[in-house]
């Protein structure tokens, strides 16, 4: 009768090395997978604070009634790098580009290449008044009594409350280049007065 040859010790212990080493090298991989998980969740963490996560605070009454004195506001800071602020849009930016002024927060109603002109209380955009105007009236029209024409990456930009406002019609403040603008306010944060939602 056949009898089986007892196996080797040598080839015996020879399996279990390599039954060992690949358990190590699986223990390596699923190392190396977490700590890349843990990588790309930490990236994207940052990565959305910088791009949503940075606040601001609004100062004064120049945005009532779409935003309060002291009320906090979200900046997209990457709305703006795909494509240029719209009429419209709530900017958030620095004015005549200081670092060291604190952001500031107004409505884009003309763009570049736009004629922007003050007219009896009426803001008039290339020859027509315009129609998306929060506000009732601006009665001090300040540099935009005469005819404005922006330049090639200039915004004209006033505060929903015009009779409150420090905006482009004051030479302090005048055209606000795109290198000025931080990004678009795109939420605001709950205040005594209303509740959190998206800026409009």
């Amino acid at each position: 009768m056949f009898r089986r040859r007892p196996a080797r010790r040598g080839a015996a212990s020879l399996s279990y090395i390599n039954r060992e080493r690949k358990f190590n090298i699986n223990i390596l991989y699923q190392v190396i997978q977490w700590i890349f998980l843990v990588f790309i969740a930490v990236f994207l963490g940052v990565a959305l604070v910088f791009a949503f996560g940075i606040r601001t605070s609004v100062i004064g009454e120049s945005m009532e009634p779409s935003l309060s004195n002291g009320q906090e506001v979200l900046i997209n800071k990457i709305a703006y790098q795909f494509s240029s602020p719209r009429q419209g849009d709530v900017i958030v930016f620095r004015p005549n580009g200081n670092e060291n002024t604190h952001l500031s927060v107004k409505r884009v109603v003309a763009t570049p290449g736009d004629k922007v002109q003050i007219v009896q209380g009426k803001v008039v955009i290339n020859g027509a008044v315009y129609k998306d105007d929060r506000a009732e009236d601006t009665p001090d029209p300040g540099v935009a009594a005469s005819e404005i024409v922006l330049g090639a990456d200039e915004y004209f930009v006033l505060g929903d409350n015009r009779r409150n406002s420090e905006d482009s019609r004051s030479a302090n403040i005048g055209n606000i280049s795109r290198g000025m603008i931080e990004g678009k306010a795109w939420y605001h944060l709950k205040s005594k007065n209303r509740p959190a939602g998206r800026v409009e």
